[in-house]
């Protein structure tokens, strides 16, 4: 029993020596590790004041702000044709010409019946105006017991005859009159001409579809009129990005044709109408066409600003690193010689920066090499690091807030 008792006391005072010295020789050579391991070399970054947007991107196709296009209301041979593809017209232009010699002559047919007519009022007045007379006289002799009854009451019917002509004559010279101003509204159909109601502006010939000499129906399409000092974007939003989408916000759109060219923009109506097989709406975007060099029919990419944010904090994109199921960055300290990883807090994201909302920070933080850092390991700063700024007054040593926000 002594043996054992012995033996057990033996064993436990073998292990605490050998933990103790398991301890101080493995202790050891990691301090010595922290201590001697070779600084990182980094690229670093300054923490910055910026302007960030949250921008909507969407691609589309231009079209006009308008187009129509000009036909004849009547039926004809298309005599004389005024412009071609790429012209520029004004308002009341004359496009083309119709043959208006049955027009014309419809005109003079008009004119010529309106004075027979005019001369029937007349003659009608004038057998009025004797028939009043004659009814007069035969009444004064009647009342001198002169005339008989009979007599006065066939002048009577006679005067009323003729006040009925003229009533007719007079109807007449207005139906020739309204028929008159047909045939010469028929013969303007024959000047066909661009009219349009709103804006005041010139626009182009977008295409022709007749040749002069064609035989044309009414409604048969001449040319087609564009207007392109403001195109039209039509671009679809997901149902996502449809609560922030609203008319009259600005936008941006660019082309491929001229990659260094912005074009302003403007949100110009939203469909009130998801589609459901895409949950899409249509969002059309009004853009601004200086010297007229967009044309219909472009790809264009959009670009709707959501949100603007100005003088917020932030940082490249590339200085976000997740570490231990959080996001934050490599901190470097007042000495350039270490780095601290700091959780951050992150807002909008744009333009290869990052909005951070929590800590305060101030100074500088590692963009490349980051992989290869812990908690406070030295480092070196390459030649590609920005310049440091300068530490804010009431901030701590290490440039940086306490990091209080969640990440994410």
């Amino acid at each position: 029993m002594k043996k054992l008792i012995f033996i057990a006391l033996a064993v436990i005072i073998l292990g605490a020596l050998g933990f103790q010295l398991y301890r101080k020789i493995g202790k050891k050579p990691g301090a010595e590790r922290q201590q001697n391991q070779p600084p990182v070399a980094v690229v670093a970054a300054p923490v910055e004041r910026v302007v960030l947007q949250d921008i909507g991107e969407f691609s589309g196709s231009l079209s006009p702000n308008a187009q129509f296009v000009v036909s004849p209301k009547l039926g004809g041979k298309l005599e004389k044709l005024h412009v071609d593809v790429g012209d520029t017209v004004d308002k009341d232009d004359l496009i083309a010409e119709l043959e208006d010699e049955e027009a014309a002559q419809q005109v003079e047919q008009a004119k010529a019946e309106l004075e027979v007519a005019r001369a029937s009022l007349e003659d009608s007045q004038n057998t009025l105006l004797l028939a009043e007379r004659e009814h007069e006289r035969v009444k004064a002799l009647h009342e001198k017991q002169i005339a008989s009854d009979a007599e006065l009451d066939r002048i009577e019917a006679e005067r009323r005859a003729a006040g009925a002509r003229s009533r007719v004559s007079l109807a007449q010279i207005k139906q020739k009159e309204a028929a008159l101003r047909a045939a010469e509204v028929r013969l303007s159909y024959t000047k066909i001409r661009a009219t349009w109601n709103r804006g005041e502006g010139s626009r182009l010939i977008g295409e022709r579809f007749a040749d002069e000499g064609a035989l044309l129906k009414p409604n048969d399409p001449i040319v087609s009129v564009l207007d392109i000092d403001t195109l039209t974007a039509v671009v679809q939003v997901i149902e996502r990005d449809y609560p922030r989408v609203y008319e009259g916000q600005r936008a941006i759109v660019t082309s491929d044709l001229f990659p260094d060219r912005e074009f302003e923009a403007i949100v110009a109506s939203v469909s009130p109408i998801l589609k459901e097989y895409a949950r899409q709406a249509e969002v059309r975007v009004e853009v601004r066409n200086p010297g007229r060099i967009l044309k219909p029919g472009m790809f264009v990419r959009v670009q709707i600003e959501y949100a603007r944010k100005e003088g917020v904090q932030a940082i490249p994109v590339d200085a976000l690193i997740q570490r231990n199921g959080e996001r934050g960055v490599f901190f470097i300290d007042e000495d350039q010689q270490h780095a601290r990883f700091i959780p951050v807090k992150v807002g909008l994201i744009h333009g290869g920066r990052a909005e951070i909302l929590e800590p305060q920070l101030s100074g500088m933080v590692v963009t490349l090499g980051q992989h290869l850092l812990q908690n406070g390991s030295p480092i070196t700063l390459s030649g590609e690091s920005g310049g440091v700024q300068p530490q804010n007054p009431g901030d701590t040593g290490s440039g940086a807030k306490s990091p209080g926000g969640a990440s994410r």
